[in-house]
């Protein structure tokens, strides 16, 4: 339903957010366990790079002219470690049709934006589920403990990890701490379980009217190279141009259609 599949792609546009877009529609991936190939690689922030800690960007979610929900997203520093929380929630028909409560919660280490945890709640539809990704770094392993809460059936699973991983909610943010040059191309893996490469490209500068505002921003299009979801669409995110980077709209478009994620307002607390 819409506002299932509009979350999951504000992930993977977010990056980041990551798009996780067309999966979402179809169930989780099915990719077999692979590894970055040369080139896909997460960065560390430059020296000195300031994290938006205590923002809250609060999007309203589009699908056909009709707002099918909201998605919020925010960081605060959670001591050695940056926490990334990401809630969606149905609203107005759409809420009739098929209600979603979802969860997320990401860990990364602020030295070098490795993820380090991802934590789930979902509630879309009659399905709910608890799911636990971590990343074990020096086994070279993503460690992926899941609960369905319908039917108390539990799966574990490990994968292969070449490397430093980003995952669907901290991803989003990960493209913000980029240079975002016009022309730039960036290419890096991301894990939800399974690794995606996704090719991030600055497609140049542009303004856009949101309802928190008028900006001056950069356009980045995202999109899987590899795995379940390559050639199954892209997301474009328009970013401030400023140091910020501020998210403040994003499109994702998929072979069915287009959903369209507008910047409400951003919340500081």
């Amino acid at each position: 339903m819409p506002i299932k599949i509009a979350f999951r792609a504000a992930q993977f546009a977010i990056l980041s957010l990551t798009l996780i877009a067309a999966a979402a529609a179809q169930g989780p991936p099915g990719q077999a366990s692979v590894t970055a190939s040369t080139g896909a690689q997460i960065v560390p922030p430059p020296a000195g790079y300031k994290f938006p800690d205590g923002q809250a960007y609060v999007f309203a979610v589009e699908w056909h002219l009709f707002t099918a929900g909201t998605a919020v997203v925010r960081m605060d520093s959670a001591g050695l470690q940056q926490r990334v929380t990401a809630t969606a929630e149905s609203q107005g028909v759409v809420n009739t049709l098929f209600k979603v409560h979802d969860h997320f919660e990401g860990l990364f280490d602020p030295r070098n934006f490795c993820s380090v945890r991802i934590t789930k709640h979902t509630e879309e539809g009659p399905r709910k589920k608890d799911s636990d990704l971590r990343f074990d770094y020096s086994r070279k392993k993503s460690v992926l403990d899941e609960k369905n809460l319908k039917t108390g059936e539990n799966k574990h699973e490990e994968n292969d990890i070449s490397g430093c991983m980003t995952d669907v909610v901290t991803g989003f943010y990960y493209i913000a701490s980029l240079p975002l040059q016009a022309g730039s191309v960036y290419t890096f893996p991301i894990s939800d379980g399974k690794i995606t490469e996704v090719r991030a490209t600055v497609e140049g500068r542009e303004q856009v009217k949101v309802p928190a505002g008028s900006f001056h921003t950069v356009k980045v299009q995202a999109e899987a190279i590899s795995g379940t979801l390559k050639g199954k669409g892209f997301v474009t995110v328009w970013y401030t141009d400023d140091q910020n980077h501020m998210p403040v709209q994003m499109r994702a478009k998929l072979g069915w259609g287009n959903l369209l994620f507008r910047l409400q307002r951003l919340d500081t607390h």
